[in-house]
């Protein structure tokens, strides 16, 4: 049984309150890295575990004299610990080796959440694509009527797209779970590497192979950029349910609740109102990752043009990712799937779609191609521009067993089975 989770339960990750709390598992894990090396006395190890805490209010009244968050954080902690074991914590580390190394945790626990939502999803595309697996309509190629699929076929194309922009952030969530304990400019100039490692894996982190007292950037970038494709993936599907739902099309339908209403002024309309909301949530995510590519820059070993933005982007990009998957998960659950209408859009102009197959039958028949071509479209384009009948057309061309077997929906079914065995 998958969990799901709250909308709040993301959020909560981004808070202040949350975010001295990954610091001070940083400083904690810091602490026990030494006292496992036997560097620090057991009695301050146990007082610290036991008083070790903060105070947002305070950390603000700190930081309001000091200008610097981790600073007063440090004081606020250190205040309650008291002066006698205040030593030991954040010895011989600088400041990003708590921020950069929260952050990963923070990122880590947002991830998990997005990842959680995405197995939601795709169980919900799954489970539509095999039930309408022989349910046929119109496929389109720039917009225009092109040959039969299933609708079963058309989920399980994004489904495949949601499934490969699961597995991008799984792979640069990895490159983000690192953490860095080095000290200034990243050097163990005053902590040693063993603290590093212990510390990380206390923590369920990698050490950075290397930091110039920040991680670079480049890991924070590929992140954001996976949650930016995963919002295109998310555009791709809704502005298909968007086309869907047109009335030249009425193939499917957001649901309507009772007492919804669609307009102020036309009481008929029913709107794609959750798609076309998704489509401009994902121009925000795709501006995000302009922004985390930007900080892949930094002056030097490192500077805090990066902080200001991330600050930003990061719960911005992961709390509308969870929001947009969950939103299109309750469209998808609750749309409207009309099959008739599908079967009428197929059967337009007479049949117009079997066009390649009455081309094949008069290639077949000793025709050349391009005598053929002629034919075909010539009452093709009959059809469609006097509102005829192609089928009708084309038996001035073919024998009447021709027709039936030119003009045969079940022949593009055969392989669907094919197709579907690669998701079982």
């Amino acid at each position: 049984m998958i969990k799901r989770y709250s909308r709040e339960e993301i959020s909560k990750i981004w808070e202040l309150e949350s975010k001295f709390s990954y610091y001070l598992r940083v400083e904690l894990a810091v602490v026990e890295a030494y006292y496992r090396l036997g560097q620090i006395p057991d009695e301050a190890y146990q007082h610290i575990l036991k008083t070790a805490n903060f105070n947002v209010g305070r950390i603000d009244e700190i930081e309001k004299t000091v200008n610097h968050d981790v600073i007063a954080f440090l004081t606020c902690v250190n205040e309650y610990v008291g002066e006698k074991y205040s030593g030991y914590i954040h010895k011989g580390l600088t400041s990003s080796d708590v921020i950069d190394t929260a952050f990963a945790l923070q990122i880590k626990d947002a991830a998990e959440i997005i990842l959680n939502d995405m197995d939601i999803l795709l169980e919900t595309i799954k489970t539509l694509a095999f039930k309408y697996k022989d349910t046929m309509c119109i496929g389109r190629s720039h917009g225009i009527g092109a040959e039969v699929i299933t609708f079963g076929f058309k989920l399980l194309n994004w489904y495949d797209m949601f499934e490969r922009a699961k597995n991008r952030i799984k792979y640069a969530l990895n490159d983000i779970l690192r953490g860095q304990i080095s000290g200034p400019v990243g050097t163990y100039s005053n902590v040693e590497p063993e603290i590093e490692k212990l510390t990380c894996e206390i923590l369920g982190l990698k050490p950075a192979k290397i930091s110039t007292q920040v991680i670079a950037r480049d890991v924070h970038s590929a992140f954001i950029s996976a949650l930016s494709i995963l919002g295109s993936v998310i555009e791709n599907t809704a502005v298909e349910i968007r086309h869907l739902q047109r009335w030249e099309v009425a193939e499917v339908e957001e649901g309507f609740k009772k007492g919804q209403k669609g307009s102020s002024a036309m009481p008929h309309k029913k709107n794609p109102i959750a798609s076309e909301n998704l489509s401009g949530l994902a121009r925000v995510l795709r501006a995000n990752s302009i922004a985390a590519m930007e900080d892949i820059t930094l002056w030097h070993e490192r500077d805090i043009s990066h902080s200001s933005v991330e600050r930003v982007i990061f719960p911005d990009s992961t709390i509308l990712a969870d929001y947009m998957l969950t939103r299109l998960n309750n469209t998808l659950e609750n749309l409207t799937i009309k099959p008739d209408n599908m079967i009428k859009n197929i059967g337009k102009y007479g049949d117009i779609i079997f066009s390649q197959s009455c081309l094949l039958k008069l290639t077949e028949n000793g025709m050349t191609r391009e005598a053929a071509y002629e034919i075909v479209q010539k009452e093709a384009l009959d059809a469609f521009n006097n509102n005829g009948n192609f089928k009708e057309n084309m038996r001035r061309h073919l024998s009447e067993d021709e027709i039936k077997e030119c003009f045969n929906y079940e022949k593009y079914l055969k392989n669907m089975d094919v197709i579907f065995k690669r998701f079982e």
